[in-house]
Formats: C-alpha cells, structure tokens, sequence
C-alpha cells in the first residue's frame, strides 16, 4: 500500500507542509519534529519518489565540469565518462555545461572558475591541476554553498564534497616498485615529467614523492634518481635532443618513468635502439600508449581509468544533490598495471556503467 504524504502528517501529528518540508530537506522545521517525522516515515515504510518529486517540481540540476583539452586522449576520456554519467541522469534534471582550460595557462583555468561561479550552478566537477588557483576556486564554491567534487588531482585540506581519483603518491610508489625488478645494485632511473606546468600540478608532486620515497627503502642498491620538467613535450626534436642528453649525462640509466599519460610522446620522438636496455613505466591506457605496450616499447601502464573518474564525479553531486545520500569524502580507484599480456582484457572488459542511476 502507498503511504501518502497526508498519512503520515496524521501519524505523525503535524501538517502535510511540514511533512513536505522534511521530505524535500527545505529547512523551516524545528529539529525535535524533523527527527519525529522521519521517525513516522521510517515506521510506516515511506521512500520517497525521486523522479515523480523532480518532474514535479520542474527542477533543473545543473553541473558545471571544469576539466581540460578534449583533443588530449587522457581528457577525451574522462569526458566520455562525464557524457556517460548525463545520459544516465537526465531522467532527474540533471543537465552538464563542461568548461575546457588549458594546461598550460593557470589564468584560463582562473578566468573559468570566475564564470562558472557567476553563473550559479547547483554543483562543481573540476580537475584542480593547478593548486593555488583549485585552492581559491573549491573556497569560492563552498562559500556560496555548491558542492565540489574534485577529479584528477587531490587537494589536501579542501572543503570539497568528495575527491575520486588516484592515490597520486602511492602511485609514484608503485611505479618505482616496477622499475625496481631486476636493477642492478647501482643505477640511476629517471623521473619525466611531460607537461606543461609540473610545479603547480599537485598530482605530479605527489607522484615524485612516493616514487623517491620508494628507493631510499632499498637495502644494498644505491639508486640515483634524477627528475626532469619537460614542458614542451610536442617539440620532437627537442625533446629527442634532451633526452640523448641525460644518456649520455647518466650511462647507468635502467628505468624510466613518465608520469602521465604521454608516454608515447618520449618514444615518438626518440629512436627505438635508445630504449633497448630501459624499462619503460607509463600511465593510462590511452591508444598511442596502448600500440607502445603491446610493441614492447613500454614495460608497464599503471591505469587510474579517466573515464570512471568522471562518470563518479557526476555521480556523486548526483548522489548529494538530488538523492540526498552521504557521500565518502575519499574515494580512492584502484592502480592497475597493466602489461602485454593482459592489456586486451582491461581494453574489452572496461568498467560498465549504468544506462540510468535511480
């Protein structure tokens, strides 16, 4: 039997508006009869029509992405995932306006945070790479109350909703690991940041903290490792030149780890006789690094899987938004490696997700 709004106010002994405000979490209810009333709900098995209620109401939620450059493949990901977490929604309401800056300009990223804050959305999903202006940007927000959701990159301390991604440092831990299988007692491995601002992108610091960390826990080996800031990683030739530098600056070196996404971008532009006797790490299972996978180009993929973080980032200021359901503050997503041999099973078998959320 359906228990109605006007049932339960005469249990519960108050007005059906009363009722109504409890249910709908609109404030101007003592909170001795809030508890009463949803006491009475409870009893009597009362669950709440979430979609009649918005259809109802007419109600548009609206979320605003601030993420980045959608012709990168890593990006063009986790876009896919925001895509597939609107389609899975819309039947609440939920409508996403994405904002694309760009990774080498914290000022855009600042000039979007601006617009989106004007324009008032119900909730935020933004990849704070650059730390200082994330910081000010996730402050603004809880100032005029709209719940954030952080991807990509975590900021310690924030007052956001909820962050989904990796654990950046025990990333940098996993892959020194890797490279660790089979090193000589001395050698020197090398840490290539690929991107254009490294120094603010807190997710590429953390990374190098736990990947140093790492081998100063090794007993018998002297590893030396080296960190390099390339920022104009689509110059080929540049960086073809810097990186038969560091060769030749370091003849012991065993390993690389490039830090993101575009590991592909280093051995594009190097010829493949250099990497005969390196052991490649990269992340994320983007195309290009895919073909370099299973061409033994790189050794190992550690996946964050871009397109999952964005699909829960929506999900979550879903979840608080409209289905007023607690929210994990921290939710790490596992750290894949992947390798030739089972690359085809994380290629096929990808994360499935719901054609519609209730």
């Amino acid at each position: 039997m359906r228990v109605r709004i006007k049932d339960i106010a005469e249990r519960a002994g108050v007005s059906t508006g009363t009722v109504d405000r409890v249910i709908h979490n609109r404030g101007n209810v003592a909170p001795r009869v809030k508890e009463h009333v949803e006491k009475v709900m409870i009893e009597m098995g009362y669950k709440r029509n979430i979609i009649a209620s918005t259809l109802a109401y007419n109600k548009v939620h609206r979320i605003a992405a601030l993420i980045f450059e959608q012709n990168d493949p890593y990006w063009h990901q986790l876009y896919q995932g925001i895509e597939r977490a609107q389609e899975a929604t819309q039947h609440y309401g939920v409508t996403i306006d994405a904002f694309f800056g760009d990774q080498s300009d914290p000022e855009i990223f600042a000039q979007l945070a601006r617009e989106i804050l004007d324009s008032r959305p119900d909730g935020v999903l933004v990849a704070p790479l650059f730390l200082k202006q994330g910081i000010d940007f996730i402050q603004q927000c809880h100032k005029r109350s709209i719940p954030v959701a952080i991807i990509n990159t975590q900021v310690p301390k924030s007052k956001a909703l909820c962050y989904i991604g990796q654990d950046s440092y025990q990333s940098g831990v996993i892959a020194a690991r890797l490279l660790n299988f089979g090193m000589k007692r001395k050698a020197t491995v090398l840490l290539l940041n690929l991107d254009p601002g490294p120094a603010n992108a807190q997710h590429l610091v953390d990374k190098e903290r736990g990947f140093r960390s790492y081998f100063t826990t090794i007993e018998g080996k002297c590893i030396n490792v080296i960190s390099e800031n390339f920022e104009h990683f689509n110059d080929r030739k540049a960086l073809n030149q810097r990186f038969l530098e560091i060769l030749e600056e370091h003849p012991d070196l065993t390993g690389v780890f490039v830090t993101n996404s575009r590991a592909y971008k280093l051995l594009d532009a190097v010829e493949q006789k250099y990497f005969e006797n390196l052991v490649i790490v990269g992340f994320d299972l983007v195309s290009p690094n895919i073909h370099n996978l299973k061409s033994n180009k790189i050794n190992f993929l550690i996946n964050q899987n871009p397109s999952l973080q964005g699909y829960l980032g929506v999900i979550n200021l879903v979840n608080h938004l409209i289905l007023r359901q607690e929210v994990s503050p921290i939710q790490y997503l596992p750290l894949d490696i992947v390798v030739r041999e089972n690359c085809d099973y994380y290629t096929r078998s990808s994360v499935s997700f719901p054609s519609v959320v209730f």
